[in-house]
């Protein structure tokens, strides 16, 4: 089961945060607004759901923590930047 959840927030982020954000109190402990949640689903959702799993954890942002966070970040910058590159190359 565990297995099945990390292939589903590896694979549609964006919808395991709308899931979480209509039917559970996941995002409302880590972050204390909407504005943050919001900004993440459309910009960073790696990173709002790394930084939501921490917070609901209670683990310092220190660390390999503080790692983790940084993947997260890499990795959505990442796929922005990737798909600019590859237009700008194509034309």
């Amino acid at each position: 089961m565990c297995c099945l959840v990390v292939l589903l927030v590896l694979g549609f982020p964006r919808l395991v945060l709308a899931l979480l954000f209509f039917f559970s109190t996941y995002l409302d402990r880590a972050f204390h607004g909407i504005l943050i949640p919001i900004l993440g689903f459309f910009f960073l959702p790696f990173t709002t759901l790394a930084y939501a799993w921490m917070m609901n954890s209670h683990m310092p942002l220190e660390g390999i923590n503080l790692l983790i966070l940084i993947v997260a970040v890499v990795i959505d910058v990442g796929g922005v930047g990737g798909g600019a590159y590859h237009k700008q190359r194509r034309g």
